[in-house]
């Protein structure tokens, strides 16, 4: 204690003064040396050093006047560090004298460096938050009262700016300090109180004429500081009227901004109606100044302004529109809302504002709509005007500027742009809920008068806003019933098409309405000509096609009549390579939901002359000797198959899954005969084996023929069988020559579809037990290169056991061999290959009963696997696959109960083991906690967590409040 007391109050003699030099040329090495290794190992010393015992007797050393800020900065910081980290390690009897310090030290430094001041005002804070209230009651107060005294040779306005810097800091500390919540909410209450301390300074300080104008912006940080505590709204008012006051002065308009913006967002200022009705006119007061300031392209106060009345109606519309009395002020506010949103120029290059306010609209829609009916038809009657007005509002702010202007701008404000046009977007799609139908008869008007006026000329800009509007309605909402629609189909072919954008804009808002054609089919004569010409204009490529793939998809079977127009026109555009690899992967896309409506001999003429140009160059390529270039002609190609085949699918089908996400939902059965699909997979089966031959070692290429197997087997499910023998014998092959993880996908595919057939029994089993057999070499040799095949084997031999259990009966398969490989597996760093470990044991355990090889395995060597999770949980693996981990015990448990008893016995014996910092108490309760839940598997993965923590030293650290 008397070493401790000599240390915190800055003494120590001679003895400390050899470590003093080594802090000195430490922090020289930090801030000075060019080598970086040097620097670390500075900082590293540093770090260690700051948190040392020793460290009171060098921090008040770093502090004396004649050392550099850099050197005094770090005294101070150090000082910090100890309070609020290492507070407990100060006796009581120490706080006085470590205050006075401290104090005294500020007041050294109101005059010198600011870095170095604001670090001793977080100490000093520190220090207060941990001594308040019991052993420093009144701490502000007393704050206060020391600065005001007059004080040794240090000028007022320093000393009062050091106040101010302090009596900040003070809630930023509180908001980040560690204390425990108990104290917090102690605390919490302590600085409430001391409000009444705070306030009558910073509005005296406010008030006065001769207050220089940093201290009145010092005092406005100092407001909004400390309202984040939940100062209340009627206890602040009078400050917050200061800082209107405030707004005309440039220099402290930022600040008086954040403070009023603070002030009345806190939670709590709803409870204080009549300040709240008292500040809607002093925000109204502002508009001539917001004027002025759009007169004179003055963002920055626009944007300040702006903030102030959207923070008031956003958070309290609610309380505001129940203050009926007072409803023309708040109409005021709003329509002064409504000036921000449509505030003249275009954002973002003009202006800024107007995005700030899109979010108030939603609130007040919410607010208003929540009422009961007879008050909401009240509301409505006044702000359906207002709804409307907005419509307008953003239809204009979203229009694009004059090609010209519009060129200038960089591609960063284009993409801005863009951003904003869809939040404008989605503002329209929530407007539509309160509008209706009325919304788009609007719209229709609207457009109707622009393109039939033929005396006044019409902007295009104008035109493709409207479209825009319809289109951000239709995208997201049923418009089936609207009896609009009809009227905008026919307008659209009546727009003069002269630029790119409005171009763009028409081709989404067709794409749109793709469901309503579905159910109007007639009225796909009028839009799909433009469709069709679209497609041919590069520029147009992804409106163009993304329509043309949401018409195939939707109105399928009302194509066939214009499939042969739209196949000829796609096949022009693919063969003269108008179009990105994404968007030629669409088109085929298309194409496959186009030709799945037609009569199969249709679909085999339609794919043959689709298909045969690529099936000649593929040829051509599959002679050619490996090279980058053709590599990815053929991968290409083979793209353009698979997206074909993911969505050409004869059946009646539930279209939600036609995309091949997931497998489509059969409806009814195909035509006889096979499958279009099987037809040309087996014309180019020789071919593909080709080209395989050439690339087995590039796994791009190898997954890239999967994939086409794969996606034909997604969507054709048993239409696939007559391929499934062939395309066994070739994936054996391709496996046995370079394993690659795409052929064990495909193959978890056909397992899954083909496994419980008699018929396929035979080759898929052949197929399992070959690439098993390959998998477990490439394991002997070391798999640690292949965390994807391990993944991919992992995953298949999961699905085996839940399709078809019976492949493990087999003699031809090492079942134990399988086993030991998981259990490595679960060792890997890989968090996904971990993850498909943990689903094959969880696939494996049950089968205990019924499998008797998989009962023999884990009988012997089930304590292997007990180790390796123990591993993992001990700290061998990321914190994010320990649910995957419970999994694994919660089956053991459940399946092997009186084992796994007798493992988790063995396996933590050892001690050490899974975890150094683990008592052999803890383990127990832990094993005892695991064997007691068989039920509920909620409750292991809690004891799996809890576990960890401790095994990692994490157990009651902010850590472990965020897992």
């Amino acid at each position: 204690s008397e070493r401790k007391e000599e240390s915190m109050t800055g003494g120590g003699g001679s003895d400390v003064s050899s470590s003093l030099n080594r802090f000195f040329f430490a922090l020289h090495q930090l801030y000075y040396d060019p080598n970086i290794e040097n620097k670390n190992l500075a900082q590293k010393w540093l770090m260690q050093a700051q948190v040392s015992p020793q460290a009171w007797q060098f921090c008040w050393a770093l502090l004396s006047p004649e050392k550099v800020p850099e050197i005094q900065y770090f005294g101070a910081s150090a000082l910090h560090t100890k309070i609020s980290r290492y507070w407990s390690d100060i006796p009581t009897d120490q706080y006085e004298s470590l205050k006075s310090q401290l104090f005294s030290q500020i007041a050294c430094f109101s005059s010198g460096s600011k870095m170095v001041l604001t670090r001793l005002c977080v100490a000093l804070a520190s220090l207060a938050l941990n001594t308040m209230p019991e052993a420093w009651p009144g701490a502000v107060a007393e704050m206060v009262r020391v600065f005001q005294e007059d004080g040794g040779g240090v000028d007022g306005r320093a000393r009062c700016l050091a106040l101010l810097e302090l009596l900040t800091v003070l809630p930023e500390e509180f908001q980040t300090s560690r204390l425990p919540q108990y104290r917090k909410g102690q605390v919490r209450g302590a600085l409430g109180r001391e409000w009444g301390s705070v306030c009558p300074l910073l509005q005296q300080l406010l008030r006065r004429t001769d207050s220089p104008g940093a201290v009145k912006a010092r005092v406005l940080r100092c407001l909004s500081s400390w309202v984040l505590l939940d100062v209340p709204l009627s206890e602040s008012e009078g400050l917050v009227h200061d800082c209107f006051s405030a707004l005309p002065d440039p220099e402290l308009f930022d600040t008086a901004v954040e403070a009023i913006v603070n002030a009345i967002s806190q939670p709590d200022s709803q409870r204080y109606v009549n300040t709240l009705l008292k500040l809607v006119p002093q925000v109204l007061a502002l508009q001539e100044q917001l004027r002025e300031a759009v007169q004179n392209g003055d963002m920055e106060t626009c944007h300040g302004i702006c903030r102030i009345a959207v923070t008031l109606g956003e958070n309290h519309s609610r309380t505001l529109l129940e203050q009926v009395d007072h409803w023309q002020s708040f109409l005021a506010l709003v329509n002064m809302i409504m000036f921000c949103t449509g505030i003249p120029g275009h954002y973002p290059v003009n202006e800024t504002t107007s995005s700030l306010t899109l979010t108030f609209w939603y609130t007040l829609q919410d607010e208003i709509m929540s009422f009961e009916s007879d008050k909401q038809a009240v509301y409505l009657q006044v702000y359906r005007p207002v709804y409307f007005q907005l419509v307008d509002v953003l239809l204009h702010k979203a229009q694009f500027p004059s090609d010209q202007e519009y060129a200038s701008w960089s591609s960063d404000e284009k993409e801005q742009f863009r951003i904003y046009r869809v939040d404008i977007s989605d503002t329209l799609m929530y407007v539509y809920e309160m509008l209706g139908s009325e919304l788009l008869s609007n719209l229709y008007d609207k457009l109707g008068r622009l393109l039939t006026n033929a005396e006044q000329p019409t902007s295009w800009q104008h035109t493709e806003a409207l479209l825009y509007g319809f289109q951000s309605i239709a995208e997201t909402i049923d418009v089936n019933y609207s009896d609009v629609i009809p009227g905008l189909i026919g307008l659209i072919p009546r727009i003069n098409i002269n630029n790119v954008q409005l171009a763009d804009t028409v081709m989404f808002t067709i794409g749109a309405l793709a469901e309503w054609l579905a159910d109007h089919p007639v009225m796909l004569s009028s839009v799909l000509p433009l469709v069709l010409q679209a497609l041919g204009n590069p520029d147009l490529s992804v409106s163009s096609v993304s329509t043309l793939k949401k018409i195939c998809r939707e109105c399928k079977y009302d194509l066939p009549q214009y499939a042969t127009n739209i196949v000829a026109v796609s096949q022009e555009v693919l063969i003269k390579q108008i179009h990105k690899t994404s968007q030629c992967m669409w088109l085929m896309q298309a194409l496959g939901f186009l030709l799945s409506a037609l009569p199969v001999e249709d679909i085999l003429r339609n794919l043959h002359s689709l298909i045969t140009p690529y099936i000649q160059q593929l040829e051509k390529l599959a002679d050619e000797t490996p090279n980058p270039s053709n590599k990815l002609a053929i991968i290409h190609i083979l793209g353009l198959l698979s997206n074909l085949f993911t969505t050409l699918d004869i059946s009646k089908q539930d279209d939600e899954s036609a995309d091949g996400s997931a497998p489509p939902v059969k409806t009814a059965p195909p035509p006889p005969g096979p499958n279009p699909v099987v037809v040309v997979l087996q014309q180019v089966f020789a071919l593909i084996q080709t080209v395989l031959s050439k690339w087995l070692n590039d796994s791009q290429v190898v997954e890239a023929v999967c994939a086409i197997f794969e996606k034909s087997v997604k969507t054709l499910l048993h239409d696939f069988a007559p391929m499934v023998s062939q395309l066994s014998e070739m994936l054996g092959q391709m496996y046995s020559t370079i394993p690659q993880a795409s052929a064990l996908d495909l193959t978890r595919q056909m397992v899954h579809i083909f496994a419980s057939e008699t018929d396929h029994f035979p080759p898929i089993k052949a197929l399992f037990e070959l690439v098993t057999s390959v998998t477990l070499s490439i394991f002997q040799q070391g798999p640690r290169d292949h965390p994807d095949i391990v993944d991919s084997f992992m995953q298949l031999q999961a699905q085996a056991l839940k399709r078809k259990p019976d492949l493990f009966l087999s003699e031809s398969l090492d079942v134990k061999a399988v086993f030991h490989c998981g259990v490595l597996s679960l060792k890997f760093p890989e968090a996904p290959t971990v993850k498909s470990t943990c689903l094959f044991f969880t696939e494996l355990l049950p089968h205990c009963s019924d499998v008797p090889p998989l009962a023999r395995v884990v009988q012997e060597d089930g304590k292997l696997l007990v180790q390796a999770v123990l591993e993992g949980i001990g700290g061998g693996a990321s914190r994010s696959l320990m649910d995957q981990f419970a999994d694994v015990l919660f089956c053991l448990n459940k399946h092997c109960f009186s084992l796994l008893a007798v493992w988790l016995k063995e396996a933590l014996q050892p001690p050490g083991f899974p975890s150094s910092r683990i008592t052999a108490e803890q383990k127990d309760n832990f094993s005892h906690q695991i064997l007691r839940e068989r039920v509920n598997k909620r409750r292991v993965k809690d004891i799996v967590k809890e576990f960890t923590l401790l095994c990692r030293g994490l157990h009651g650290t902010e850590y472990a409040a965020e897992y």
